[in-house]
């Protein structure tokens, strides 16, 4: 059951950052070291994606905050502005 539209927008936000999040890190990892990097890179997404995990209870929470959501955001950004100058 849903908990309303708001609820949903932010749980398809978090699932999109997350993945797009993990993406560059490994991207970052790959443009760094080559293929080494890209594997330390998956390393690092999922043990972001873990520690994301245990600061909510689940990997996609009905219940995030806003402020969550956007401090995700940043990360993402800066993540793709580091990308984006190493290229």
């Amino acid at each position: 059951m849903s908990a309303g539209p708001a609820s949903d927008f932010k749980t398809f936000g978090a699932a999109a950052l997350l993945t797009f999040a993990a993406g560059e890190i490994v991207l970052i990892g790959y443009i760094m070291a080559g293929g080494f990097g890209a594997f330390l890179g998956i390393i690092g997404a999922a043990f972001g994606i873990v520690w994301w995990k245990n600061q909510h209870g689940k990997v996609f929470p009905r219940d995030l905050s806003g402020s969550h959501l956007g401090g995700l955001a940043v990360v993402a950004v800066v993540l793709l502005g580091i990308a984006y100058l190493m290229a």
